[in-house]
């Protein structure tokens, strides 16, 4: 009998171990042009607010911003890169979804995981006075 207990125990030990492994994790950015590569003077402000499900690595985010030189022709979550540094997009907005608020989800593979986690991930508007990007914000976790 007491070794029932034990091996309960060690079972119980282990799924709550692999539960509190697991979780949702939030991320922020602030979007502006001053953060572009290169920088340009655009009075558009923005900011992303996004989850990740840390087991199904489901990436949900919302976008809202205002005062774009005009209608957001592409956006996109760009990584991994640095703040200042350039990288391909990871998880485009689709086009129809460019209207403000933007809010979609992407289920993101364990090396795309990596780098979000890391702050490796950017977010930027494209316009079309600014086809290399208008608004641009680092993401970072929010603890």
């Amino acid at each position: 009998m007491r070794g029932m207990w034990i091996g309960a125990a060690a079972a119980l030990l282990v799924l709550t171990a692999g539960a509190a492994s697991a979780g949702t994790l939030k991320f922020s950015a602030t979007l502006k042009g001053a953060d572009e590569t290169p920088p340009n003077d655009s009075t558009g402000t923005g900011s992303v607010t996004a989850t990740l499900d840390t087991t199904s690595r489901l990436f949900s985010y919302k976008v809202t911003y205002s005062g774009l030189t005009g209608p957001a022709v592409a956006a996109h979550f760009h990584g991994p890169a640095a703040a200042g540094a350039s990288a391909p997009p990871q998880v485009p907005v689709p086009k129809t979804d460019l209207a403000n608020p933007m809010q979609d989800k992407a289920t993101l593979t364990p090396d795309q995981v990596k780098q979000l986690e890391g702050g490796q991930w950017y977010f930027n508007i494209h316009t079309a006075a600014h086809p290399g990007g208008e608004l641009r914000g680092q993401l970072a976790e929010v603890k």
